[in-house]
């Protein structure tokens, strides 16, 4: 099962996600892996956030902090919960140095890149990956603003075709915008 969960900021979408992967979803003690792709170093607001993620799931799960979340996929012995793309594609965007460079620069890695996410997502029996829904707000006026929204929109749009299921989540509400059951 591919399954794509989406919504704005703070909506529950992590909650739901997680519980997608718990019983009866899941078998007990199921070792699901959780690729925490976010930013990478001394970052102690990141740090809250996964300890906090991390303190309300199993302890049978297993975290992979890294950037790499197409390896964390490849690797997984089973469900994966990558959570979140919109943390994911920043800590790319960073690492290619694409904030100030021209597109021409750094296009081509980050497509090379969300193709090998991609692949890796396809190849996992069970994935659930989480996202940031960007296309109701305004466009905005910094550039890093519309690259990422332009970015993480596109790779919605692809990840959300190729799921087998999508959910929407509003206010803590979900509402199944594809497949279900």
């Amino acid at each position: 099962m591919r399954h794509s969960v989406t919504g704005g900021v703070r909506s529950g979408k992590s909650r739901h996600a997680e519980a997608l992967l718990l019983p009866p979803h899941v078998d007990p003690g199921v070792a699901v892996t959780y690729p925490a792709t976010g930013p990478q170093g001394d970052d102690a607001d990141w740090r809250a956030r996964v300890d906090a993620h991390r303190s309300r799931r199993p302890a049978s799960w297993r975290t992979v902090e890294s950037t790499d979340a197409a390896s964390a996929l490849w690797d997984a012995q089973g469900p994966v919960l990558l959570d979140c793309l919109g943390t994911r594609l920043t800590a790319q965007l960073d690492e290619i140095a694409a904030w100030e460079a021209p597109e021409t620069h750094w296009s081509a890695t980050l497509d090379e890149r969300i193709a090998d996410l991609e692949a890796a997502r396809l190849a996992t029996d069970h994935v659930v990956a989480v996202t940031n829904e960007v296309g109701w707000g305004p466009v905005s006026e910094h550039r890093s603003g519309r690259i990422f929204a332009d970015r993480l929109g596109w790779l919605n749009q692809r990840l959300a075709a190729s799921a087998d299921r999508v959910d929407l989540v509003v206010s803590g509400q979900v509402l199944t915008i594809k497949g279900g059951a």
